[in-house]
């Protein structure tokens, strides 16, 4: 056996996250480890990356019982981890990224280039030691950062929730990735929320629940729906919106928006729109978004797909106020709010779910009650006049707690000692609880369990049927195509195409993000075959 974990403890104050766990993964296998937000996954796999200690169990590894007092004990016995955020540093090389810690294996010159090309092409990665990695996209960060645990040795990868940013063709690719290293004799841990992918991928499947083992799974004799019940103890949930409820009435109206990328030049917000052309069509400017105009309608989703690092993030900072459109106007409810503020949008009734939570969404180290008051500091029930009303924001948030089913010992914990859904569902809650004329809803599913997921797309429904506009931002191509009511394509800053989401598929989507195609998207039918029909 590669990895055997047997009787796994941890305890925290108030909470017990792991109970009894077990788990035993296969030496060239991929092995799925599956369970909802709270679950205990992330506290098992820190447990075996060498990032906590348990209070009671073992690990051996190789057949040999070991003990891991910090992640360099686990790099010593071949264990590596790919964080589901990347550990990289945008203006270093690969290169430079994959030996940074690592100097004395191979040094930094000639010999480490070539254990990274021996590494990329043994495995298929792909990788360019010399490329920038602020210029690389995410599927090529990933790839960097399997090479990066695979060069110090690792013979059994921890992946944590790796296809959570990724196309579907990318996602192709990364189980190619994952199928040469199994070849190889490398074991995997594949940590993931989408339960059709671990069924394709994965040789054996173990399901934690509630902090501890509820049974393992093969994946040739299982289902999705098998799968859900065992996590969750009901049926997979689907982001399906049956009736439409669109009305005439605009809610946000964006037109000819352009921001440029302030890291290309110099510019400040008295630069001439003119000046800001030519600087573009000298190329010493990049626009980070360019001419994006669109409307959304009461009662309306409109879904914006796209590869990350296309002028999404841009456009969220643009419509909540963060940053400043460089040309082009923003509208809400007929009001010009271009040169808003961020607090005056919020107050006039924009709500936002954050695409990272920890960043913009939470204080981490503060109390929920603390952090149900983010955003909305002026408005009740947070504030009496001028003066913070502590109480009330005390009373509100134990509603949001039991409303929307925020997991938590109570709402004086830490919002770090939730677990990824619940910070999720803490969020929702808080921006909901405000009844939002217009939502901006980026990755409002990411890392987030079946349970948890269900529940936030019920949310965002019925806020829709009592008129709510949402502009829904997801990696998550079945969120998007499920939820939304428009669907258009971002690549390179420009709305270059638009789909129907009652006949477009998550493969000519991922296809249109790719750049590959553009315009209106027609669903094309695909002939079956005999291999089809006969499944």
């Amino acid at each position: 056996m590669a990895v055997e974990l047997a009787g796994i403890t941890k305890r925290f104050p108030g909470v017990v996250a792991n109970h009894d766990i077990r788990l035993t993964v296969r030496k060239g296998t991929v092995h799925a480890l599956v369970g909802e937000n709270g679950a205990g996954k992330s506290t098992l796999m820190k447990i075996l990356y060498g990032m906590q200690k348990p209070d009671e169990g073992t690990i051996a590894v190789d057949g040999e019982q070991v003990s891991f007092g910090s992640p360099a004990d686990a790099i010593a016995r071949g264990i590596g981890m790919v964080h589901q955020h990347f550990m990289l540093a945008d203006n270093l090389t690969v290169l430079e990224n994959v030996v940074l810690g690592s100097e004395k294996l191979y040094g930094i010159g000639g010999a480490a280039r070539r254990k990274i090309k021996e590494i990329s092409d043994r495995y298929g990665l792909g990788v360019r030691p010399d490329a920038l990695v602020e210029n690389l996209g995410v599927a090529d960060r990933q790839r960097v950062e399997i090479l990066k645990v695979l060069y110090r040795g690792a013979r059994t990868l921890i992946l944590d929730e790796p296809t959570a940013v990724l196309v579907p063709q990318e996602v192709d690719a990364l189980f190619d990735n994952l199928r040469d290293l199994k070849a190889e004799g490398l074991s995997v841990i594949f940590i993931s929320h989408k339960l059709g992918e671990v069924l394709s991928v994965a040789d054996d499947i173990t399901v934690i629940r509630r902090g501890t083992t509820v049974g393992t799974a093969v994946p040739a004799e299982t289902t999705s729906r098998q799968l859900a019940e065992m996590m969750v103890g009901s049926e997979l949930p689907t982001p399906e919106t049956a009736e439409s409820t669109v009305t005439d009435r605009p809610v946000l109206e964006v037109h000819g928006l352009t921001v440029a990328d302030k890291g290309t030049i110099k510019l400040n917000k008295t630069t001439p729109a003119g000046m800001l052309m030519d600087e573009v069509n000298r190329g010493t400017v990049r626009l980070a978004l360019d001419n994006v105009s669109f409307t959304i309608h009461a009662g309306e989703v409109l879904g914006i797909a796209g590869v990350e690092g296309n002028g999404q993030t841009e456009l969220i900072e643009s419509l909540i106020g963060l940053k400043q459109a460089d040309s082009g106007t923003i509208a809400l409810l007929g009001e010009d709010v271009t040169s808003w503020p961020t607090r005056r949008r919020r107050e006039s009734g924009v709500g936002y779910i954050p695409e990272d939570r920890h960043r913009h969404g939470l204080l981490l180290e503060a109390p929920l009650w603390e952090n149900r008051i983010l955003g909305h500091v002026t408005e009740r029930p947070n504030a009496k006049g001028f003066w913070l009303d502590p109480k009330g924001a005390q009373e509100d948030t134990r509603r949001i707690v039991e409303e929307y089913d925020v997991r938590t010992p109570g709402i004086d914990v830490t919002a770090a000692s939730l677990s990824g859904g619940n910070q999720q569902k803490l969020i929702v809650g808080r921006e909901m609880s405000h009844s939002p004329k217009f939502l901006i809803a980026a990755h409002p599913t990411r890392g987030v369990d079946v349970g948890a997921q269900a529940a936030i797309w019920d949310h965002i429904r019925d806020a829709r049927r009592e008129g709510l506009a949402v502009l829904l931002i997801s990696a998550d191509l079945d969120e998007l195509i499920g939820l939304s009511d428009t669907l258009r394509v971002i690549y390179n800053g420009r709305l270059v195409a638009d789909a129907d989401p009652a006949t477009i598929t998550p493969e000519e989507l991922g296809s249109a993000m790719t750049g590959a195609a553009t315009g209106h998207l027609e669903h094309t039918e695909t002939t079956a075959g005999p291999e089809d029909e006969a499944r």
